[in-house]
């Protein structure tokens, strides 16, 4: 299986959504938990609730394997991306309930890592890589989008119950102020959901890494509460009439942001 699929379009936006896989290769699951394999931590349904953004002409970037196998969202040397906070890993070894992802002795070494990076990580960013720069090279100003989703409750990340909309920008490093601004005002408008910039999510490796204001890339993190469109708990399913009123926020987000785009000199 390819690592990911790819919708290319024309507007100023490229939406990545780096968590979207459930796949797990034979010869990496047989090492695996039988709870692990199920994995729990998957962005549900992030590809059906941004299904619109390639209607809208924005180019499409899912994942196709889980987060598990290595997570396309951190650095390749490991670095964590909050430092003295809970932070999983580029080859994850627990859930994030801290159960243990592999059965004793089976975790991924060195070389394993290595090979994934090479693997599954690194075409993934090569195609991030290329697509900003095709954009670019059509627009003044490009938006990159990353859409993420997270259960509502995680003590391990957070106390409590996180806000419903979780925008990022690397605490202002990785977009114009005036972009976040509007999707904030957004976010806080519609719906019956809460919103905040820049709390606990403020953007993983891909929203600090390539967003580069200075060069016309503008990135924004969505980490969405899963408690707005699905059941959190097995078998995770997805409520439609919940899922349909934050779609029409998500879509007000992204033609904000590809207003701003294609305005912005």
């Amino acid at each position: 299986m390819d690592p990911f699929t790819l919708i290319r379009g024309e507007a100023p936006l490229l939406v990545s959504l780096p968590h979207a896989g459930t796949h797990v290769p034979i010869a990496i699951a047989e090492h695996m938990t039988g709870q692990a394999r199920h994995v729990p931590d998957t962005d549900w349904y992030v590809d059906r609730l941004y299904d619109m953004a390639a209607e809208m002409g924005a180019t499409v970037l899912t994942a196709t394997h889980s987060r598990y196998v290595i997570d396309l969202n951190r650095a390749p040397d490991n670095a964590p991306l909050y430092p003295g906070a809970s932070n999983t890993e580029l080859c994850p070894l627990t859930m994030f309930d801290f159960s243990p992802i592999y059965l004793p002795g089976q975790a991924p070494d060195a070389a394993e890592i290595a090979r994934r990076l090479d693997t599954y990580w690194r075409p993934y960013h090569d195609q991030i890589d290329v697509e900003l720069k095709r954009l670019r090279s059509r627009h003044n100003c490009v938006v990159l989008w990353e859409g993420h989703t997270i259960r509502s409750v995680a003590p391990r990340f957070f106390d409590g119950r996180l806000p419903d909309f979780n925008l990022g920008t690397a605490s202002g490093a990785s977009a114009a102020p005036e972009l976040a601004e509007r999707l904030l005002a957004i976010a806080e408008r519609e719906a019956d959901h809460g919103a905040v910039l820049n709390g606990r999510f403020r953007g993983g490796y891909i929203t600090r890494h390539y967003g580069q204001p200075d060069d016309g890339i503008h990135a924004v993190q969505l980490e969405l509460s899963e408690v707005t469109y699905m059941e959190e708990d097995p078998p995770f399913r997805y409520l439609d009439d919940r899922a349909q009123v934050v779609k029409a926020t998500i879509r007000n987000l992204l033609d904000c942001a590809l207003t701003w785009a294609a305005n912005t000199d």
